[in-house]
């Protein structure tokens, strides 16, 4: 693959610059042209790396673009997962480039979704390439790239569900994750769920004169901080009721296998300019985002915020919340936990509205398992290291609706870097990341 990768690198790059340009941007509306016209580009690549078939799908959102090759219906299935929808670009002024025109420095390509998820989804059209035109290929391979990851995946579940038999595989494959560092590989044994709400808290009818009022009203932005710092106690836990009923705790067993992970706090502290971390009591840095739930204000609004001063007292304030969910514990329960809590410490002198938005289940999978083992061998014979088993602390909602409808377990074999910045401005992907990503992905097909 290595000798491949430099014959043919420079098409490569020009392939993935072709739907890197494109701003598929799934919580914008006005992308919506976007989002087909990247998924029609796909389907082209995935035809001229060797699929028998590929087409764009339609959901009730953004299309799905399934492509599939069959060797052998006797043979093992690889359903490979990706998805073409990407961030916001804002705050457009922190871009040291334009989002959407990638370029190549610093031994890097920078653009809005060169890593998540543009970039790893084509390492896997480019490894099955590779494996077609040398003649190596001995699995089936489907291809499932959605358009809503980044929005929760609210049109998949019902897509999965019509469309069982057309999916069905002994493997979900994915890259779209994290890995520890490139000295020391890492493969995702589980990620965490979500719960994402929108808070809305309303005091008097209309914005008031702050001297005239303030002291006698309610002021909504002084109620919901209020009702946000109730929401962690003194040892950084949750106050939720019944938010940790169903966490299974780690046998000290499990733990020591996960410390096995190098962390250097200094270097961690030293890249996010912070002079000490925070966290749940009792627990490291690394279980605190792997194994441990957590709870965070994502965005909070109300009020004049413009230059200058304007002495208003505001008639709503609004915050969004997201958590993140450890195996076991089921999005939906929780939303009404932490809805049902918030009504329930809202003063009377306000009305509180709630608005659940995405969501989704976290996962675990065997080590034990023979795609595991493939893997393992794969990134070994690239990076020179075994690499070790992690928990990853994000989210992709619909991993879990594989496992469920499907009965697969998903194999995450990612090959970003914290260095990425993903979801931030100036996101990146090391190329020998990304030219190592295309060389582990064919050896794991040698070796599954």
């Amino acid at each position: 693959m290595k000798q491949y990768i430099q014959d043919n690198k420079e098409r490569f790059f020009q392939e993935l610059f072709s739907i890197l340009r494109i701003p598929s941007i799934s919580a914008k509306p006005e992308h919506r042209p976007d989002m087909r016209r990247c998924a029609q580009r796909l389907v082209e690549l995935l035809l001229e790396a060797g699929a028998d078939s590929a087409q764009v799908m339609e959901t009730d959102g953004n299309p799905v673009v399934f492509g599939q090759k069959t060797i052998n219906p006797d043979c093992r299935t690889i359903l490979v997962y990706g998805h073409y929808d990407v961030q916001p670009a804002e705050p457009l002024e922190k871009w040291n480039t334009d989002p959407f025109e990638p370029v190549i420095h610093d031994d890097a390509i920078w653009c809005r979704g060169a890593n998540d998820d543009k970039g790893q989804l084509f390492m896997h059209i480019k490894a099955f390439e590779f494996l077609v035109r040398t003649g190596q290929l001995r699995h089936n391979v489907k291809f499932i790239f959605e358009g809503e990851e980044e929005t929760g995946s609210a049109s998949l579940p019902a897509f999965i569900k019509a469309n069982r038999e057309l999916l069905k595989a002994d493997i979900c494959l994915v890259s779209d994750t994290t890995m520890i560092s490139d000295k020391v590989p890492s493969i995702n044994c589980g990620m965490r769920g979500l719960s994402y709400l929108e808070i809305k808290v309303t005091g008097p009818n209309k914005d008031l004169h702050s001297g005239h009022y303030g002291g006698a009203v309610a002021n909504p932005i002084n109620v919901l901080c209020e009702m946000i710092a109730s929401l962690m106690d003194n040892d950084n836990r949750v106050t939720v009721p019944g938010f940790y009923d169903s966490v299974v705790e780690l046998s000290q067993a499990d733990r020591d296998m996960l410390a096995r992970a190098p962390f250097d706090m200094d270097e961690y502290m030293k890249f996010l300019d912070i002079d000490q971390v925070k966290g749940e009591k009792g627990y490291t840095t690394l279980e605190r985002t792997g194994i441990r739930p957590s709870l965070d204000v994502c965005g909070i609004w109300g009020g004049y915020t413009g230059q200058g001063a304007k002495t208003v007292l505001p008639s709503t304030a609004c915050a969004k919340i997201s958590a993140r969910l450890v195996p076991n514990q089921k999005s939906a329960e929780i939303t009404k936990l932490i809805s049902d809590h918030l009504k329930r410490i809202a003063p009377p002198c306000v009305k509180v509205e709630i608005t659940p938005y995405e969501s989704g289940d976290g996962f675990l999978i065997p080590i034990n398992s023979d795609a595991y083992k493939a893997a393992s061998r794969a990134m070994m014979e690239v990076y020179g290291i075994e690499p070790v088993p992690s928990r990853g602390g994000g989210s992709i909602p619909i991993l879990a609706e594989f496992q469920k409808e499907l009965g697969m377990d998903p194999l995450l074999m990612g090959f970003g870097l914290e260095r990425d910045t993903i979801h931030s401005p100036n996101e990146s992907y090391l190329l020998r990341q990304f030219f190592a990503g295309m060389e582990s992905i064919a050896l794991f097909y040698r070796y599954y």
